[in-house]
């Protein structure tokens, strides 16, 4: 699963870590992705979504239709 948001476009975000004596050593900042299943009555069909949390927070405001149109003006697939 590639550590991106369908939604949001959050991606993992570069380091580093500074140890205690002040060494810095490269590291990733991940987002919290989910697989999540939505049903879309639309096209009366389920559809698996990678998101994240910020973004489940956000479809559950403004439901999963209008999270599905925001996603493929991305040029997102669903």
């Amino acid at each position: 699963m590639s550590a991106h948001c369908q939604l949001t476009g959050a991606r993992p975000g570069f380091g580093n870590t500074v140890s205690h004596s002040h060494r810095r050593t490269s590291r990733r900042f991940d987002p919290n992705i989910q697989r999540k299943r939505y049903w879309l009555a639309s096209e009366g069909r389920h559809v698996r979504l990678t998101l994240s949390a910020r973004a489940i927070k956000t479809v559950d405001a403004i439901g999963v239709e209008a999270a599905v149109a925001r996603i493929r003006a991305r040029g997102e697939k669903v």
